[in-house]
């Protein structure tokens, strides 16, 4: 019932109606994807001891951490509204319960669990094997996301 309120409210009618909106936002969505996903493989490649290491995992958080959260913002705003538009469609696509089943522990546990603590992590010596851990759960659950909204139109 709410899904079908959610497609006709004042945000998800125009997306579903509109020839040029719902590929707008889409663009943006995957901009926004783009930088927080960059972002946060940066960082994770860095904890696991991979790439150049001009940079500490500490300094890298830093430079990237407003880049990060930008692009949360922006995928979160995005997605709701290619959400709205169609939410009774997308609520019985698999691969979209998929791709939440893994994106909410990504963004919500594993991602903000090595946001808060790679500052302390990446200014040791030797990286943590929990740091290694966490960063290698993040970039599998990224994998796992990023499979399964590739499968929502097949579906």
């Amino acid at each position: 019932m709410w899904a079908k309120w959610l497609e006709t409210s004042p945000w998800g009618y125009p997306v579903r109606t509109s020839l040029w909106l719902y590929p707008f936002i889409q663009l943006i969505h995957f901009a926004g994807l783009s930088m927080w996903i960059g972002t946060s493989l940066a960082l994770d490649m860095r904890l696991m001891g991979v790439g150049p290491k001009r940079r500490t995992a500490a300094e890298l958080h830093e430079q990237l951490f407003a880049w990060n959260w930008i692009g949360f913002g922006i995928v979160v705003l995005g997605g709701f509204l290619l959400f709205s538009s169609a939410a009774s469609t997308f609520l019985e696509n698999t691969p979209f319960i998929w791709k939440l089943v893994h994106f909410v522990p990504c963004a919500l546990l594993t991602h903000i669990v090595v946001q808060v603590k790679a500052p302390a992590w990446g200014r040791q010596e030797s990286t943590p094997p929990v740091a290694k851990l966490a960063a290698v759960l993040e970039v599998s659950l990224w994998l796992c996301v990023a499979t399964a909204a590739v499968l929502i139109p097949a579906f």
